[in-house]
């Protein structure tokens, strides 16, 4: 991260045209503006996040993020790790998706566990995670979300995985 010129890592293909244009090098100074507001920094970036207004939160992150990436890992198309962020290809049978069928209106996925879950289909959400902590191709992982385990996400490698892997079973 330090060092580099925004919107320029190949392996994140979704920079906006004014962050590409910045001419931005981050370092401890363009990145604490850069939280202070990316709007007033780099206008039209479209990134949706407000900004943080304390300087020593803003010092905080800017140490983490420069010990996080010191070892390059975005430049070798790695993906940084954040805290919290399981790798995908190591799960407990719990979060081992088996099947997942369709019938108007639910999802039933079968985990690794033996149990089928059902979810209504405006609460189970497909994803893809091509990253090196991605889940192996045919194995994907569930990861609950909401309050009362209503709603879901299952998360594949790619998504031609997504339409070859969900079945219409009644």
């Amino acid at each position: 991260l330090f060092g580099r010129k925004a919107g320029t890592l190949a392996s994140f293909q979704r920079y906006s045209p004014a962050l590409q244009a910045s001419g931005v090098v981050w370092n401890e100074r363009s990145l604490d503006s850069w939280l202070a507001g990316p709007a007033r920094f780099i206008p039209d970036s479209r990134m949706p996040f407000e900004g943080i207004e304390q300087p020593a939160i803003r010092s905080d992150l800017i140490a983490y993020l420069k010990k996080a990436t010191a070892a390059n890992n975005a430049e070798s198309g790695a993906r940084v790790g954040v805290p919290g962020d399981p790798d995908l290809k190591k799960l407990k049978p719990e979060s081992k998706v088996l099947s997942i069928t369709y019938c108007p209106d639910t999802y039933r996925v079968t985990t690794g566990d033996g149990k089928t879950l059902a979810f209504w289909e405006r609460n189970l959400r497909f994803k893809t995670d091509s990253s090196t902590i991605g889940p192996d191709k045919g194995a994907p992982a569930l990861f609950g979300a909401g309050m009362q385990g209503d709603r879901a996400s299952v998360i594949f490698s790619s998504p031609e995985e997504i339409s070859a892997f969900v079945k219409r079973q009644c």
